[in-house]
């Protein structure tokens, strides 16, 4: 399988604290791969390296090789804005924009300079699994609906402009089980399309849907492989612990 986004060498720190100790890992092309790890171990750091959000933080820094296939993502000679369209973010608490549900799919779309007509609009909700629950009230603001609804309408505002990676920060921490299980289920489905990284704390998540396990611990990876292997015959007695719920 081709490698699709990728680390070399990775170190973060903010300030003199150092978050992320020479990480070296990749990510397949139509592959969902799992982070997991304890809180605070360097999980939604590493995956926000990924489209450049470290760039607000003037005391971030980064060393090391970060990419897309051959892409550079830290070249100072690309737009951020043009990263942040190959790999789509997804965070842990929906936000939608204070629009109507059209206007969340259609203004992304605008901002970008991308074709924004209701057939690509219903593309993205349908890609999304929300298309039925919504065709009759697109003018509707997107606050009022439920949270699985609101997170399926952030990830379809996501994949309308196309990305490469889809990036997930713990997307299911603030549903219920069975807005979760449509959640598992369309992130599943969109692996056809797109490579998918997706923190969880979640260990049954993690073997419902990766087809990878990476576990961090104190801003380093442990262990990585298969996620039937990770969790069956773990090598690390760190990792081994860490999943028989011995800390957390």
């Amino acid at each position: 399988m081709r490698t699709k986004l990728s680390t070399e060498s990775l170190n973060l720190s903010f300030g003199t604290k150092q978050v992320l100790k020479n990480i070296t890992v990749s990510f397949n092309e139509h592959e969902i791969a799992a982070l997991i790890g304890p809180s605070g171990c360097g999980k939604s750091t590493l995956l926000r390296t990924f489209n450049r959000m470290h760039d607000l933080f003037p005391d971030a820094h980064i060393d090391g090789r970060l990419k897309l296939e051959e892409l550079d993502l830290y070249d100072k000679t690309i737009p951020v804005t043009e990263i942040r369209k190959r790999i789509g973010m997804v965070f842990q608490k929906a936000n939608p924009f204070p629009k109507s549900i059209y206007e969340n799919i259609a203004y992304g779309l605008r901002i970008n300079n991308l074709p924004h007509n209701k057939d690509v609009v219903e593309k993205a909700l349908r890609e999304a699994f929300l298309w039925e629950e919504v065709k009759d009230d697109l003018k509707m603001p997107a606050t009022r609906l439920s949270g699985g609804q609101q997170q399926r309408l952030c990830i379809a505002r996501a994949v309308a402009l196309r990305p490469e990676v889809i990036l997930m920060d713990e997307p299911c921490s603030a549903l219920d089980p069975v807005s979760t299980l449509k959640i598992e289920e369309l992130i599943t489905h969109l692996k056809e399309k797109y490579t998918i990284v997706i923190v969880t704390h979640n260990m049954q998540q993690a073997q419902r849907i990766a087809d990878k396990t990476v576990f961090m611990y104190l801003g380093e990876i442990k262990e990585e492989g298969a996620t039937q292997d990770i969790f069956n015959f773990p090598k690390n007695e760190v990792t081994a612990n860490y999943i028989k719920g011995q800390f957390g």
